[in-house]
């Protein structure tokens, strides 16, 4: 191991770099990255610390961030959950990682322990098919920004992919479709990870009566409606987030529902239909097959109540 002669903040830059091109995170995470260290440094500053090299940093250092962060307030003015204070706490633990990954003696990243309060168990929310049904019969509309719409809801449940997946299409993407029942395209998903996502004979029709209402020669598969004609018209992620919770609220079905929602309902449909769990990895791009065994949670449920509705009945 080698001592740095940049001092930790002035290695962030290379860090952000390492995490783009040799780790292959996405722009997001490694923007999240940016931000969270951001407070880091922020508190490096202003302990006088701003010129502490990688090896200088130590377990007391570490203890008094923690200290700042469950001080420390968010825009709102509210104290920052235990949630929030472990995000902080990952880019931390990431930078150090990158350190040691280029033989930088510093302290070890797993030196940084995460609050067990916020690591417990991940509740997933999905929607039952009846509340799918609804939310979808709930997107009628018969002008463009209406079965862009209906599109839209169809495909996230449908392909399950995520909606920065969804929102990244483009329109030449499905100029093969007209003469097909289903369709499958290759994605580059979070991570820059390639996986295929497929679309259902009824998702594709309602693709096609989208498509069919498209004369104007934008790139983007979704486009914004109410865009000036100067304006890049790709839909961004934040509109298809208001047209769901907008569609949520007029369908009656629960306030949580997100875009991600439906991803969520989407992996809950499939396994409770059966579905290896390796498979709803493949399908979901997950990286970890422990990131998709939180959906073997809602499952177990499923079973419980089967087995407490059917079994055994004939003995009463």
């Amino acid at each position: 191991m080698k001592q740095s002669e940049k001092t930790i903040i002035q290695s962030i830059p290379n860090f952000l770099d390492y995490c783009d091109v040799e780790r292959g995170l996405s722009e997001k995470t490694q923007e999240n990255y940016s931000r969270y260290l951001v407070r880091f440094t922020s508190w490096l500053s202003k302990s006088n610390k701003k010129d502490l090299l990688p090896h200088e940093l130590t377990a007391d250092d570490i203890w008094t961030y923690r200290v700042f962060l469950s001080r420390a307030t968010g825009p709102k003015g509210t104290q920052l959950s235990k949630i929030t204070q472990n995000y902080y706490l990952i880019a931390l633990r990431a930078l150090l990682g990158y350190f040691v990954a280029r033989d930088i003696q510093c302290i070890p990243p797993d030196k940084i322990t995460l609050s067990k309060e916020a690591t417990k168990e991940k509740t997933v929310k999905f929607l039952a098919l009846e509340h799918i049904k609804k939310l979808l019969e709930s997107a009628s509309g018969t002008d463009p920004a209406g079965l862009r719409d209906r599109a839209i809801i169809e495909a996230l449940f449908s392909t399950g992919m995520r909606i920065a997946e969804l929102a990244a299409l483009n329109k030449e993407q499905f100029d093969s479709v007209w003469n097909k029942e289903d369709f499958e395209i290759g994605i580059i998903g979070k991570g820059s990870r390639p996986r295929t996502v497929y679309f259902s004979e009824r998702a594709l029709t309602w693709l096609k009566v989208y498509l069919k209402t498209r004369k104007d020669k934008e790139k983007a598969l979704f486009i914004n409606y109410r865009s000036r004609e100067q304006d890049d018209n790709r839909l961004t992620t934040r509109s298809m987030e208001r047209i769901i919770k907008r569609y949520a609220i007029k369908a009656g079905v629960p306030l949580f529902t997100t875009p991600h929602t439906l991803r969520h309902s989407y992996a809950t449909d499939l396994l409770t239909q059966g579905v290896d769990l390796r498979t709803i990895q493949e399908f979901l791009g997950h990286k970890n097959i422990v990131t998709t065994q939180v959906y073997t949670h809602v499952t177990n449920k499923h079973l419980r109540d089967v087995h407490k509705k059917f079994h055994g009945k004939d003995l009463e």
